[in-house]
């Protein structure tokens, strides 16, 4: 592991490389659950379906647990030691969780593992694209960034894939595999010269958490990075991971397994990355890209909830998919929204609250599912989201093309940026 203030472009190229194969092995893992939640909890003595539903859900909401805990752990960690650290680090830890995960033969110890992979995940993206923002020039940072995150989202097509091949141990193992090997190609990435000239300033304090919340501006801002991507991970939980419930729900016929609702549905978030990730550089605006692909996403699932075949039911996954990958302009604009000092603790620990907020979006859909149905709950559950959403869009500065050289003081502008 090496550390200089300025690389090559063939230094760049394999930070870019490492970054997007890590959030491929990261999103694996993610998804891998998702995908052997079913033969997993039958193969350890639960084959009611409402048993496998809930148990399902309790595993679900410990690794979004871990996910937030690690965020801020290793959020934290990027600002102050470096995004390599991180990089290191966390996906050390995750492959170690999920190999000890194929020997689990009851819900404690599977639920440890999967606090353990979550608070792994957790760094993985984050840091990837904080480093890679810092050492691509501004102009064609979106496009790497897309590059990043368009492979990281095939790794949920990969995991679906291999759910339909492999036995649920034998997923698990290639998972923790795959991440070990990871290492070996991460061995000479340079650490980003934004945070190497940062972290020489004494008068500029690095990865306090508690500081985005310092000024009422901040805490805003933030707010609203994570309220941004909030329905890529509604629509990831609610009508992928739970395809079988719902599908159930609505009288499907014939309907899909869990494996090929998310294979569909992560096919159309990579569409949907280097879609709208284009599309916010030809437009040269975040912004504009985030409203047409929400748009989307409101059209797409609002079909989904009129699917009475499997034929539609797959049709529909795909094009809400597609309206969901917006992720790519997300994690790019968490990364720009804020100064080189936070920059680490933001892209980590927004995305990962955002799959965190699975558990409070769980929970409300859960408590009111009595007075009205489950698809009713769930539609009310989006309405709130896509809401909070579009105020987040607008909220939000424009970022496209800053230059990312400065930092976050209490001061009402952040040193060395503009207002927006």
């Amino acid at each position: 592991m090496r550390s200089t203030p300025t690389a090559s472009k063939s230094g760049t190229a394999l930070v870019i490389v490492a970054a997007a194969l890590g959030y491929f092995v990261d999103v694996y893992d993610i998804w891998l659950y998702s995908a052997l939640r079913v033969p997993s909890l039958n193969a350890i003595g639960f084959t009611d379906a409402a048993q496998v539903k809930s148990v399902g859900e309790f595993l679900l909401n410990v690794q979004m647990g871990g996910f937030i805990l690690g965020a801020v752990a290793f959020g934290m960690l990027a600002d102050k030691k470096g995004r390599l650290a991180v990089l290191f680090g966390s996906i050390l830890l995750y492959s170690v969780a999920n190999i000890a995960n194929g020997f689990a033969m009851n819900v404690p110890f599977y639920a440890a593992c999967r606090f353990l992979a979550g608070m792994g995940l957790a760094g993985e993206l984050g840091a990837g694209v904080a480093l890679v923002s810092e050492l691509v020039p501004k102009e064609s940072r979106g496009w790497a960034t897309t590059l990043v995150a368009t492979c990281g989202v095939a790794g949920s097509v990969a995991a679906a894939m291999f759910a339909k091949v492999f036995h649920w141990q034998t997923g698990y193992w290639i998972g923790g595999g795959m991440g070990i090997a990871l290492l070996l190609l991460r061995i000479g990435v340079f650490e980003s010269g934004m945070f190497e000239r940062v972290k020489d300033r004494s008068d500029v304090k690095r990865g306090e958490f508690l500081a985005l919340f310092r000024t009422k501006e901040r805490a805003s801002r933030y707010l609203a990075t994570i309220l941004n991507g909030a329905p890529v991970w509604f629509f990831a939980a609610m009508f992928m991971t739970f395809a079988k419930e719902l599908q159930a729900a609505l009288g499907v016929q014939n309907p899909i397994s869990v494996p090929d609702a998310i294979m569909v549905g992560a096919i159309g978030l990579t569409v949907g990355d280097v879609v709208f990730g284009g599309l916010s550089q030809i437009l040269k605006s975040r912004k504009k890209s985030f409203l047409i692909a929400l748009a989307l996403l409101t059209v797409g699932i609002a079909s989904i909830f009129f699917t009475k075949d499997s034929n539609q039911f797959y049709w529909r996954m795909f094009i809400a998919g597609v309206g969901a990958g917006y992720w790519a302009v997300f994690v790019t604009t968490a990364g720009e929204t804020f100064g080189t000092n936070l920059r680490g603790t933001v892209a980590i620990t927004a995305p990962s609250f955002v799959r965190g907020m699975v558990i409070p979006l769980t929970l409300f859909r859960n408590a009111i599912t009595p007075s009205t149905s489950i698809l009713g709950a769930t539609a009310i559950t989006g309405v709130v989201v896509l809401v909070l959403a579009v105020w987040a869009v607008l909220r939000l500065p424009e970022t496209y093309g800053r230059d990312l050289d400065f930092v976050e003081t209490d001061d009402p502008v952040p040193s060395g940026a503009s207002p927006a």
